[in-house]
């Protein structure tokens, strides 16, 4: 009996170390993705090892662009993935101060327009923008998907919620993101889409 006890001791020496390893090891930063956003298309590319993958309708803000606190613009400029927020709940539930309300809405449901199914909390890396988190600026589902494709949100960024879900799945914390004035199609993996979407007479990004 006391032969078995020091072996299970032994045994968990070396179990208790590799639960550990498992459930901090293995939580590193995304430097494999990248979002471009044009303010211009109104339209997001994601960009894996400098290859793009997948382009997505959005919108940007109706008030215009910038970082001033209370002004409800899209920043500009590098951001990133800071926090995730909402796997694992139905593509409809709404968030409120970011918790799940329990209500879920359909894609355009009439008179509502909260933040729902995903959310991914920016933060930025240059200066201008570096109060972006505290400004509470995400990449977020909208249930008003008829607005996507032109500037409708009050500062964040917002998908479909389909869309956003599988953003979610894709991109880590500490994945890129990049808003700027001009079209994708001025950026090399915004031509390289488009030119791979040429090949399958797939619609391209403008």
């Amino acid at each position: 009996m006391r032969h078995r006890l020091i072996r299970l001791a032994l045994a968990a020496l070396f179990i208790i170390p590799a639960t550990l390893c498992l459930n901090s090891c293995g939580s590193g930063r995304d430097d494999r993705n990248k979002m471009l956003v044009s303010v211009r298309d109104q339209r997001m590319l994601l960009v894996r090892d400098n290859e793009p993958v997948k382009a997505y309708a959005i919108s940007t803000s109706k008030f215009g662009l910038g970082s001033r606190s209370g002004s409800n613009h899209t920043p500009l400029g590098r951001m990133e993935v800071a926090r995730k927020i909402g796997g694992g709940y139905p593509k409809g539930m709404v968030f409120k101060a970011r918790r799940p309300t329990g209500e879920v809405l359909k894609p355009n449901a009439p008179g509502r327009d909260p933040i729902v199914g995903r959310i991914l909390w920016l933060k930025g890396r240059q200066h201008h923008n570096r109060n972006t988190f505290g400004r509470c600026i995400y990449i977020h589902g909208t249930p008003e998907e008829w607005r996507l494709g032109s500037p409708a949100s009050y500062g964040c960024i917002r998908m479909s919620m389909k869309d956003v879900a599988d953003l979610y799945k894709r991109v880590g914390e500490g994945a890129q993101v990049q808003v700027f004035r001009g079209s994708l199609m001025e950026t090399s993996a915004g031509r390289e889409y488009a030119r791979q979407r040429s090949q399958t007479n797939y619609v391209s990004l403008r």
